[in-house]
């Protein structure tokens, strides 16, 4: 998916630390890499991914940035609205990611469940039910 004319879309940017050279995490989760710029030690500059539709960045830290790593603790959630959360909750633990909170129906309306990533990033996959 690229933005073009009337087309706006959301594409965080998810901070990674420096000399990191594998994000094949978010490959076995179901994202598929749209490209990969590496730095000269073939660690990765940036990645743009897609997933289903959304499209996300991995990035080297750079201009203050923290990654959740070194910041020791969550720097931010990520928000994915997805037809089945139970599968792609199974999907992500799967690929090696850590379950926070199990699936669960909420009284507001959304099924989620969230997980933390190999990168230290929380996701939150939901949807309206």
């Amino acid at each position: 998916m690229t933005a073009t004319g009337n087309t706006t879309y959301f594409a965080p940017e998810l901070h990674i630390p420096n000399r990191t050279t594998n994000i094949d995490f978010y490959l076995r989760f179901g994202a598929t890499e749209n490209f990969c710029l590496r730095n000269d030690d073939g660690s990765i500059h940036v990645a743009e991914l897609d997933f289903n539709g959304a499209i996300f960045h991995v990035h080297e830290t750079m201009r203050g940035a923290l990654e959740p790593i070194s910041a020791k603790g969550v720097t931010t959630v990520i928000g994915l609205f997805v037809p089945d959360v139970e599968t792609i909750m199974q999907k992500a633990i799967g690929a090696g990611a850590t379950e926070i909170d199990p699936t669960t129906d909420h009284e507001y309306g959304y099924r989620q469940g969230m997980f933390r990533d190999p990168f230290g990033h929380y996701w939150q996959i939901q949807q309206k039910i």
